[in-house]
């Protein structure tokens, strides 16, 4: 496969009001500003719950955050939780859970790491000679990751405090197995294997059947035509954002009490005091499996990923790595969750119809309305939310994340990916399967430059042909 050559776009390169036009219909932006939702929902609430994190100021910094890198990077940039340090503050161990200053510790050590390798242009050059076959396998751990947990969110009732799966999830109720099924149907009634059909593509195919009209029978060219207008038409219903509030209605059915809980008004934000006790516990136990994850999938992965969905506007590496650094400098102070760009997000909120950047500003001033209206009290009705229809939106983003690894085509290309992503979901390790990845695609390079050299036990005694004569390579 060839090299294709990468472009990426600066970051003021078009003009502000370039960037605030649609890029599709608004229904489609808005469905794709809560596409990110899955991951992001459960993981922010287990933190309030447990460490308790002020869900009101991640709110509100999230937004700020949605909105700034929305308008900058000009597509659907999602920002999302750190999960490994999500998931480390709320494990159980001898030591206990992470406390916030930990937590914030933990974040900040992550982003020092990150705006380093941004700003020295060390981040650009792992992304410029990483194997494209590895960056692949980690996007396929991560999406297959998201989808195992996406259908134990269907089928099962979740412990957020501690992260289990419980009972087998009933079939009826506000939270059963037929709310999620049939929100899973609408999902793919409305948006089918994520094609989206808008009017340049509508013009394309009508003169695709117009020029078939000499070949084929009369009644062809209707039927297209009527097929093409009933998927574009399910294609601009908001479909994710439907079943984003019919979820939130939900919410109020379940426990009509929430409402007695609601407080109005932002939560008071005030600096973190953080000892140099919280830097050692949050760098060490947190910020240490944090740091290649983000890397990984929070800059290579979603940088690649953008690149395939948005040719023409492809991040740069060196820039998400400096925008995840600079957002957790910002909010980490304050108390907010430390957040990166995660690939799944993006391939969510790509997945319900996302193509701008104005999808995520959307989401923004939502975050920010319920941020400011309702502060800290708002995780009531978010302990209410239907986990089943989040694993049914985590279920699409993780589909969407694992099919961008639908370009391997040769068998060598594939073989690298899936040993990748075979040794990152049994090891729980996106570092470790990273590393196994980087170690058999040199180990087949070295095979190739042996093969080459004619070594007597590897040379062939058949005749050469031309085919085999040209030099194959992993790097398409």
């Amino acid at each position: 496969m060839a090299q294709s050559t990468t472009t990426t776009t600066p970051l003021l390169s078009t003009p502000w009001r370039h960037r605030l036009r649609l890029k599709t219909s608004l229904s489609s932006e808005l469905s794709g500003a809560v596409g990110d939702l899955g991951t992001y929902i459960p993981i922010v609430l287990t933190l309030t719950l447990v460490s308790h994190l002020d869900l009101g100021t991640t709110l509100i910094f999230t937004s700020l955050y949605n909105i700034a890198t929305g308008l900058l990077f000009d597509i659907p940039m999602p920002v999302q939780p750190m999960k490994s340090i999500a998931a480390v503050a709320v494990a159980e161990s001898s030591s206990g859970h992470l406390t916030v200053p930990q937590i914030a510790a933990a974040g900040l050590s992550t982003s020092i790491v990150l705006l380093f390798l941004g700003s020295t242009g060390l981040m650009s050059f792992l992304y410029r000679f990483l194997p494209l076959p590895v960056v692949r396998g980690v996007q396929l751990s991560q999406g297959l990751s998201f989808a195992f947990t996406a259908i134990k969110y269907i089928r099962y009732n979740q412990d957020l405090v501690t992260s289990k799966s419980g009972t087998p999830r009933s079939l009826l109720g506000f939270d059963g197995l037929v709310v999620a099924l049939v929100s899973l149907l609408f999902l793919i009634l409305t948006t089918g294997a994520g094609d989206h059909h808008d009017d340049n593509q509508g013009d394309h195919e009508n003169q695709t059947v117009r020029a078939r009209d000499d070949d084929d029978d009369d009644c062809r060219q209707p039927r297209s035509r009527r097929e093409y207008t009933r998927l574009k038409f399910l294609s601009s219903i908001p479909s994710a954002l439907i079943v984003f509030l019919v979820g939130l209605f939900l919410c109020f059915l379940r426990d009509p009490s929430v409402f007695k809980d609601l407080k109005f008004g932002p939560s008071k934000i005030s600096v973190l005091k953080i000892t140099w006790e919280d830097w050692k516990i949050g760098f060490v136990r947190a910020a240490i499996p944090q740091i290649p994850l983000s890397i990984l999938n929070s800059v290579i992965a979603v940088c690649k990923l953008s690149g395939d969905l948005f040719p023409d506007r492809e991040a740069s590496a060196m820039k998400v790595s400096v925008s995840v650094g600079v957002m957790n400098f910002v909010g980490c102070w304050f108390g907010a969750m430390p957040v990166c760009h995660g690939a799944g997000g993006l391939a969510g909120q790509y997945r319900f119809g996302g193509r701008s950047g104005l999808s995520v500003v959307f989401l923004g001033i939502g975050k920010l309305v319920l941020g400011l209206v309702f502060g800290n009290s708002f995780g009531m009705i978010l302990g209410q939310f239907p986990i089943g229809i989040l694993g049914v939106l985590l279920l699409f983003a993780g589909i969407e994340l694992a099919m961008a690894c639908r370009d391997m085509n040769s068998k060598e290309e594939s073989f690298v990916m899936l040993v990748c992503a075979a040794v990152s979901l049994t090891g729980s390790s996106a570092a470790l399967g990273f590393g196994c990845g980087i170690l058999l695609f040199l180990l087949l390079k070295l095979r190739q430059k042996v093969d080459c050299c004619g070594y007597g036990f590897l040379r062939s005694n058949k005749p050469k042909s031309s085919v085999d004569g040209e030099a194959s390579s992993i790097i398409p």
